[in-house]
């Protein structure tokens, strides 16, 4: 073990791993160094999710192998999510935690650690008053996270919907826009830095603004962002609800060659019913006919969703009805996950009717079936020539992502030929597989 050393392991979505990043910034600003092995680092932290079950177990899980590392005079801190809402369980679960840090208070991270230092004592956990907290955070003072060529740039925290499966806005609160200025500075910090991709997160970018009184905000942000960094060639925009993509977002797209051809909609359910249960927007003839009016406008653009199989009182005929949205729709990539309940959602009261096996029998036929359609897709693409933004190299083969792969949750390019890792070059496509494409380099 070094002092003035520190690991941290970043669990759960993207989001996630911009606030790792902040506290690693924090961290390094105070002297510490980033250190890759656990068992030289004196600092040691999980960035945990607490979404649902299975993230909550990986994060125990994790916390567990490093208490199995400990070793005298060092220091385990559980942050993030599931440290704000479940602090309590994960000091119950893993004694060899030292202190919990919420992610609403991460920019409290060196108080906490020279406290423990001070102390050698677990400081005890604050009462939770969410509301409190949220208008009380401290706020970061950068909040995006390179990762490679690409990085991503959270506009917003939060969520004000009340989608009765969520726990979000039970673990952070409503929404909190950033002001545009501090997005402005950091998008102009990433261009200085090399980025190639600049990615817009937040549990919705489509209610940016929305708690300020302002509507349909995030056209206006995209605007400034590509004059305060105009060397980006890439903006690629996460998480959009539905019933708030607007006509002015999509013309937006349609005009601009860096907004990337690509969108991320969840929509979670395609039966009115079920979606009435969820909370969510009911409305399927929107999402059809936004959703051919965006691929009339943005030829070729690339729509990802995500849906929920299992939800309290699903019927055969209502998952019928998503399988046969699926089919019709012929969405570019999909993810779905079986329904967890959740404690204090509104969905919890439902009670959890639906058996595991039909659960993951519905995710099965679904996911069996995008992968045809997937398939179909990518090989539409053969012949065709993709940008390609070059990541890295794996067995002598380069690898990358086009417009229809965000970074993690989508396909893969391979590519032969000669590349250097945050180059975009031109690929031609010579075969497809289900989920991922494979090229040439063009010239």
């Amino acid at each position: 073990m070094k002092k003035k050393t520190f690991h941290l392991i970043s669990l759960g979505c993207a989001k996630n791993t911009v606030d790792s990043n902040s506290m690693a910034r924090l961290l390094m600003q105070s002297g510490y160094q980033a250190v890759a092995n656990p068992k030289q680092a004196e600092i040691m932290i999980v960035n945990t999710c607490g979404f649902i079950k299975p993230a909550r177990d990986e994060a125990i899980e994790t916390l567990h192998e490093l208490s199995d590392l400990k070793k005298s005079g060092q220091v385990l801190l559980a942050a993030g999510c599931m440290a704000e809402r479940f602090g309590g369980q994960i000091a119950a679960a893993c004694p060899k935690v030292d202190g919990v840090l919420g992610t609403l208070h991460i920019p409290e991270i060196l108080s906490l650690i020279e406290r423990l230092q001070d102390r050698g004592k677990r400081p005890e956990l604050p009462v939770r008053d969410l509301p409190a907290l949220a208008a009380l955070a401290s706020p970061l003072v950068h909040q995006f996270a390179p990762q490679g060529a690409s990085a991503y740039l959270k506009i917003a925290d939060g969520c004000s919907r009340r989608c009765a499966f969520c726990s979000i806005p039970l673990i952070k609160g409503n929404w909190r826009s950033r002001p545009a200025e501090e997005i402005l500075r950091d998008a102009a910090i990433l261009q200085d830095m090399g980025t190639q991709e600049l990615i817009l997160i937040a549990q919705d970018t489509t209610a940016y603004a929305q708690d300020r009184g302002e509507k349909d905000a995030l056209p206006g942000l995209i605007e400034a962002i590509l004059k305060a960094a105009p060397e980006i060639p890439w903006l690629r925009i996460l998480y959009a609800f539905p019933g708030f993509v607007s006509e002015r977002l999509v013309d937006l797209m349609a005009a601009s060659s860096v907004i990337q051809p690509y969108l991320d909609i969840p929509l979670q359910h395609a039966h009115p019913e079920v979606l009435r249960r969820m909370r969510r927007p009911d409305d399927m003839t929107w999402v059809r006919e936004t959703i051919a009016a965006m691929r009339e406008k943005i030829p070729g653009i690339a729509i990802r969703s995500t849906f929920i199989t299992g939800f309290p009182g699903e019927t055969e005929s209502e998952f019928a009805a998503l399988y046969d949205f699926l089919e019709e729709m012929k969405f570019d990539r999909v993810g779905v996950f079986p329904y967890y309940p959740e404690e204090g959602t509104a969905s919890a009261a439902l009670g959890d009717t639906v058996p595991e096996a039909v659960k993951n029998e519905r995710l099965d036929l679904l996911m069996r079936r995008q992968q045809e359609i997937s398939h179909a897709i990518n090989r539409s693409f053969i012949g065709k020539t993709l940008n390609v933004l070059i990541e890295g190299e794996q067995d002598g083969v380069m690898v990358g992502r086009s417009y229809r792969d965000a970074p993690e949750i989508d396909g893969l390019v391979f590519v032969d030929g000669a590349a250097a890792p945050g180059e975009i070059i031109p690929v031609r496509i010579n075969s497809a597989l289900e989920y991922d494409l494979i090229g040439k380099v063009v010239g």
